[in-house]
Protein backbone atom coordinates (compact mmCIF):
# COMPACT_ATOMS: atom_id res chain seq x y z
CA UNK A 1 0.00 0.00 0.00
CA UNK A 2 1.03 3.43 -0.53
CA UNK A 3 1.89 5.64 2.15
CA UNK A 4 1.01 8.92 3.24
CA UNK A 5 4.42 10.28 2.32
CA UNK A 6 4.72 8.06 -1.05
CA UNK A 7 2.08 10.21 -2.01
CA UNK A 8 2.92 13.81 -0.76
CA UNK A 9 6.68 12.74 -2.16
CA UNK A 10 4.78 11.80 -5.49
CA UNK A 11 2.62 15.09 -5.65
CA UNK A 12 5.65 17.25 -4.95
CA UNK A 13 7.47 15.97 -7.86
CA UNK A 14 4.64 16.30 -10.37
CA UNK A 15 3.90 19.68 -9.11
CA UNK A 16 8.14 20.22 -9.67
CA UNK A 17 7.92 18.91 -12.86
CA UNK A 18 4.70 20.90 -14.40
CA UNK A 19 6.52 24.14 -12.98
CA UNK A 20 9.58 22.83 -14.90
CA UNK A 21 7.61 22.40 -17.91
CA UNK A 22 5.83 25.48 -18.06
CA UNK A 23 9.24 27.53 -16.93
CA UNK A 24 10.19 25.88 -20.48
CA UNK A 25 7.20 26.48 -22.46
CA UNK A 26 7.99 30.15 -21.85
CA UNK A 27 11.51 30.25 -22.66
CA UNK A 28 10.03 28.33 -25.76
CA UNK A 29 7.40 31.27 -26.63
CA UNK A 30 10.10 34.32 -25.25
CA UNK A 31 12.40 32.74 -28.11
CA UNK A 32 9.55 32.64 -30.57
CA UNK A 33 8.88 36.53 -29.88
CA UNK A 34 12.25 37.56 -30.13
CA UNK A 35 12.55 35.59 -33.18
CA UNK A 36 9.37 37.46 -34.99
CA UNK A 37 10.89 40.73 -33.08
CA UNK A 38 14.41 40.11 -35.19
CA UNK A 39 12.68 39.11 -38.28
CA UNK A 40 10.14 42.23 -38.16
CA UNK A 41 13.75 44.41 -37.63
CA UNK A 42 15.18 42.90 -40.22
CA UNK A 43 12.01 42.91 -42.51
CA UNK A 44 11.24 46.77 -42.29
CA UNK A 45 15.08 47.52 -42.66
CA UNK A 46 14.83 45.61 -45.96
CA UNK A 47 11.56 47.27 -46.96
CA UNK A 48 13.53 50.56 -46.48
CA UNK A 49 16.35 49.97 -48.52
CA UNK A 50 14.15 48.46 -51.11
CA UNK A 51 11.87 51.34 -51.77
CA UNK A 52 14.96 53.88 -51.54
CA UNK A 53 16.53 51.39 -54.52
CA UNK A 54 13.52 51.31 -56.42
CA UNK A 55 13.11 55.54 -56.00
CA UNK A 56 16.45 55.32 -57.55
CA UNK A 57 16.03 52.90 -60.88
CA UNK A 58 16.00 54.72 -63.87
CA UNK A 59 14.66 52.57 -66.99
CA UNK A 60 12.61 49.13 -66.84
CA UNK A 61 16.20 47.29 -67.16
CA UNK A 62 17.19 48.29 -64.45
CA UNK A 63 14.29 47.99 -62.56
CA UNK A 64 13.79 44.39 -63.49
CA UNK A 65 17.37 43.73 -62.75
CA UNK A 66 16.97 44.69 -59.23
CA UNK A 67 13.87 42.79 -58.60
CA UNK A 68 15.66 39.71 -59.43
CA UNK A 69 18.57 40.75 -57.02
CA UNK A 70 15.69 41.02 -53.86
CA UNK A 71 13.96 37.59 -54.44
CA UNK A 72 17.32 35.11 -53.75
CA UNK A 73 17.91 36.93 -50.24
CA UNK A 74 14.19 37.21 -49.63
CA UNK A 75 14.53 32.91 -50.05
CA UNK A 76 17.32 33.05 -47.92
CA UNK A 77 15.98 35.06 -44.84
CA UNK A 78 12.79 33.31 -45.31
CA UNK A 79 14.57 29.76 -45.07
CA UNK A 80 16.82 30.82 -42.13
CA UNK A 81 13.51 32.42 -39.93
CA UNK A 82 12.06 28.69 -40.71
CA UNK A 83 15.00 26.59 -39.71
CA UNK A 84 14.84 29.06 -36.01
CA UNK A 85 11.31 28.39 -35.86
CA UNK A 86 12.04 24.81 -36.15
CA UNK A 87 14.82 24.70 -34.24
CA UNK A 88 12.73 26.69 -31.34
CA UNK A 89 9.78 24.08 -31.82
CA UNK A 90 12.25 20.87 -31.73
CA UNK A 91 14.34 21.74 -28.54
CA UNK A 92 10.95 22.73 -26.65
CA UNK A 93 9.36 19.65 -27.55
CA UNK A 94 13.02 17.69 -26.61
CA UNK A 95 12.26 19.06 -23.54
CA UNK A 96 8.61 17.84 -22.61
CA UNK A 97 9.38 14.51 -24.55
CA UNK A 98 12.50 14.10 -22.21
CA UNK A 99 10.01 15.23 -19.30
CA UNK A 100 7.26 12.61 -20.58
CA UNK A 101 10.25 9.99 -20.65
CA UNK A 102 11.66 10.64 -17.47
CA UNK A 103 8.20 10.66 -15.71
CA UNK A 104 7.05 7.05 -17.59
CA UNK A 105 10.30 5.51 -16.30
CA UNK A 106 9.67 6.47 -12.80
CA UNK A 107 5.74 5.43 -13.22
CA UNK A 108 7.09 2.21 -14.10
CA UNK A 109 9.85 1.84 -11.76
CA UNK A 110 6.72 2.85 -8.70
CA UNK A 111 4.36 -0.05 -10.89
CA UNK A 112 6.96 -2.63 -10.64
CA UNK A 113 7.58 -2.19 -7.18
CA UNK A 114 4.25 -2.45 -6.75
CA UNK A 115 3.98 -5.79 -8.41
CA UNK A 116 7.06 -6.93 -6.68
CA UNK A 117 5.40 -6.41 -2.91
CA UNK A 118 1.83 -7.44 -4.23
CA UNK A 119 3.81 -10.86 -5.40
CA UNK A 120 5.61 -11.10 -1.84
CA UNK A 121 2.67 -10.87 0.16
CA UNK A 122 0.04 -13.00 -2.66
CA UNK A 123 -1.43 -16.06 -0.46
CA UNK A 124 -0.14 -19.16 -1.31
CA UNK A 125 -1.36 -21.14 -4.36
CA UNK A 126 -0.94 -17.54 -6.40
CA UNK A 127 2.48 -17.92 -8.11
CA UNK A 128 0.35 -18.46 -11.72
CA UNK A 129 -1.58 -15.08 -11.26
CA UNK A 130 1.60 -13.45 -10.18
CA UNK A 131 3.66 -14.84 -13.08
CA UNK A 132 1.05 -13.84 -15.49
CA UNK A 133 1.12 -10.16 -13.73
CA UNK A 134 3.99 -9.52 -14.07
CA UNK A 135 4.63 -11.10 -17.38
CA UNK A 136 1.88 -8.57 -18.25
CA UNK A 137 4.09 -5.69 -16.76
CA UNK A 138 7.50 -6.71 -18.88
CA UNK A 139 4.98 -6.86 -22.04
CA UNK A 140 3.91 -3.30 -21.47
CA UNK A 141 7.62 -2.22 -20.78
CA UNK A 142 8.20 -3.38 -23.41
CA UNK A 143 5.90 -2.19 -26.17
CA UNK A 144 6.60 1.10 -24.15
CA UNK A 145 10.15 1.18 -25.02
CA UNK A 146 9.24 0.62 -28.55
CA UNK A 147 7.24 3.65 -28.87
CA UNK A 148 9.31 5.70 -27.59
CA UNK A 149 12.06 4.35 -29.73
CA UNK A 150 9.71 4.55 -32.95
CA UNK A 151 9.11 8.37 -32.15
CA UNK A 152 12.53 9.46 -31.74
CA UNK A 153 13.37 7.89 -34.84
CA UNK A 154 10.58 9.49 -36.50
CA UNK A 155 11.57 12.73 -35.29
CA UNK A 156 15.13 12.34 -36.21
CA UNK A 157 13.73 11.71 -40.13
CA UNK A 158 11.69 14.20 -39.93
CA UNK A 159 14.32 16.31 -39.22
CA UNK A 160 16.57 15.02 -41.65
CA UNK A 161 13.75 15.21 -44.02
CA UNK A 162 13.19 18.85 -43.01
CA UNK A 163 17.46 20.18 -43.67
CA UNK A 164 17.06 17.75 -47.07
CA UNK A 165 14.29 19.97 -47.89
CA UNK A 166 15.76 23.46 -46.94
CA UNK A 167 18.63 22.57 -48.78
CA UNK A 168 17.37 21.84 -51.82
CA UNK A 169 14.92 24.90 -51.60
CA UNK A 170 18.85 27.41 -51.24
CA UNK A 171 19.69 25.60 -54.16
CA UNK A 172 17.17 25.70 -56.14
CA UNK A 173 16.95 29.34 -55.33
CA UNK A 174 20.31 30.40 -56.87
CA UNK A 175 19.49 29.51 -60.43
CA UNK A 176 17.07 31.05 -60.45
CA UNK A 177 17.69 34.22 -59.16
CA UNK A 178 21.02 34.12 -61.58
CA UNK A 179 18.73 33.26 -64.94
CA UNK A 180 16.72 36.64 -64.54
Amino acid sequence: MLTVEQVMATNKANIETLFGLTNKAFEGVEKLVELNMTASRAALADASKQAQSVLSVKDAQELLALQSALFQPLAEKTLSYSRHLYDIASSTSAEFGKAFEDQATEAQKKFVGLVDNAAKNAPAGSETAVAVMKSAVAAANNALESIQKSVKQATELAESNFNAVAANAVSAGKPAARKR
